[in-house]
């Protein structure tokens, strides 16, 4: 029972992380193709604010290899349900800032499409929301190392 529930634990904090940086990098990646519709030549400067959300998902993935290795030694449904609330800040944060991100990073790319010196400037917007999704990382590292 320990197992299955753990199981599920670790599926959802890399579902949820990969429903944020995708719905993130959706509407990023929409943004900037209106963007590079009327100027190819701004692909560079909004490259980066397009990828920003994806890292929320690769933090899940992280989290989901380093959790699954846990999952071994669980019996008692107490270690799973452990193991669930452990992967949860990552979960929840993934999910939570990959949407926002992106939604930070749309306004930055549109900003770019008019003035093409605020690329630099702009990244510290939706980098600032990135924080918070490590610091779910790094929680979630801690609590899945003292299970």
């Amino acid at each position: 029972m320990g197992y299955a529930i753990g199981m599920i634990g670790v599926a959802l904090c890399v579902l949820l992380c990969g429903v944020g940086s995708a719905i993130g990098l959706y509407k990023t990646g929409s943004a900037a193709a209106g963007v590079l519709g009327e100027n190819p030549k701004k692909f560079g400067k909004v490259l980066v604010l397009v990828l920003l959300p994806a890292t929320q998902g690769i933090y899940g993935f992280i989290i989901g290899i380093i959790a699954s290795s846990s999952l071994g030694g669980i019996e008692a449904a107490a270690q799973g349900w452990a193991l669930c609330g452990a992967v949860l800040p990552m979960a929840l944060s993934g999910l939570i800032t990959g949407i926002f991100q992106g939604k930070s990073a749309v306004n930055c790319i549109y900003a770019v499409g008019k003035q093409d010196s605020l690329g630099g400037k702009l990244i510290i917007y939706p980098a600032m929301i990135e924080f918070y999704a490590i610091l779910g990382l790094i929680i979630s590292i801690m609590l899945v190392a003292n299970i």
